[in-house]
């Protein structure tokens, strides 16, 4: 496919709807980097976004583009891609992070976007143009990541009790609200390296398929690497305050050093699996990790309610982000090819 089969003004636009995508991205997923921070008084809202987004973009210097290699070229064979497909992926996503911002659900803009290419290409070219080991390895992180960072919130919540068993609650609080610092940097490191990259993918994808650039590259134009993470970085700015309360307190209530607990078990897993090329989701790693954190304290300490709601928000991002762009990628075609 050569640049001019699709003309230079669609792609402008499919790559300025992806930055819209991204920048969403990070509205969205706000309250995964600031309501723990937030939520204990630790830092005020004006700060935390702030500091979140600053963060955000820093990560653009710490990670390799390996989750962007997974979503460029790992999901769906390049050869299917075209203009219908990114558009159909882009609104399929869009669509389910509107709807569950608007809910207050934590719900996943990663699988959102995974969701989207699934049903577009589906929908163009059946299931024998996925590429299996892309897939698979983002749905088993669907349950991999919550349970690792409940496991390390949890871990690190009972080391953390032994260590300062003897110690007063006031000195814990005090040491804990400088440490949830560095942990809240952390983890928006985490968010903006893995999530930036999701949308740097789906960018590439499109510029390949275009022939604006080379399925041969081993990494996509500077550009789009830079636009990415401002744009999440910014979003994170405007933040998602109707997820930030459901993230920070109704889950379970935390202290700083639950806060902290909580923040670290989730960096590790979202630096683990961006090493690993594996895009997953900020959300249900957090919420993974605050589950843990408050386990340890006592099961009743966690409103297993709200928590289950969110694990059906889960399951259903992939197959209704699919069905929308599915739905939106026949339009595309019928409109305008």
């Amino acid at each position: 496919m050569t640049p001019t089969e699709i003309s230079f003004g669609v792609v402008a636009l499919l790559v300025a709807l992806a930055v819209a995508f991204d920048f969403m991205n990070g509205f969205h997923d706000a309250a995964n980097s600031i309501a723990t921070v937030v939520s204990t008084g630790v830092l005020k809202p004006q700060q935390a976004i702030v500091f979140a987004a600053f963060f955000n973009v820093v990560a653009i210097f710490i990670f390799h583009l390996s989750v962007a290699a997974t979503v460029g070229k790992g999901i769906a064979d390049p050869g299917v891609v075209d203009h219908h497909v990114v558009f159909g992926a882009l609104i399929g996503a869009i669509a389910w992070n509107g709807l569950t911002w608007w809910f207050g659900i934590p719900s996943s803009s990663s699988h959102a976007l995974i969701g989207g290419i699934v049903g577009a290409v589906i929908a163009k070219a059946g299931t024998g143009s996925l590429i299996p080991a892309g897939i698979l390895k983002t749905v088993i992180f669907i349950f991999v990541s919550p349970v690792l960072g409940f496991l390390l919130g949890a871990l690190l919540m009972v080391v953390v009790a032994n260590v300062f068993r003897r110690a007063s609650p006031l000195r814990v609080d005090n040491l804990f609200r400088r440490m949830q610092l560095v942990s809240a940097g952390l983890y928006s490191l985490g968010h903006g390296g893995n999530d930036a990259q999701k949308t740097i993918g789906i960018i590439w994808m499109l510029l390949i398929a275009s022939g604006y650039a080379s399925a041969a590259s081993p990494m996509p134009p500077t550009w789009v690497i830079w636009a990415c993470y401002i744009a999440i970085g910014l979003g994170t700015m405007f933040g998602g305050w109707r997820i930030v309360k459901t993230m920070g307190q109704k889950i379970t209530k935390l202290k700083p050093v639950g806060g902290f607990c909580a923040e670290t078990g989730g960096a590790i897993t979202l630096f683990l699996a961006t090493a690993l090329g594996i895009p997953v989701s900020t959300t249900h790693t957090i919420t993974g990790a605050i589950v843990g954190v408050g386990s340890v304290r006592r099961a009743a300490a966690v409103r297993w309610g709200l928590a289950g709601n969110i694990v059906w928000a889960w399951i259903f991002t992939i197959p209704a982000s699919a069905f929308v762009a599915g739905v939106f990628y026949s339009v595309s075609f019928a409109l305008f090819k």
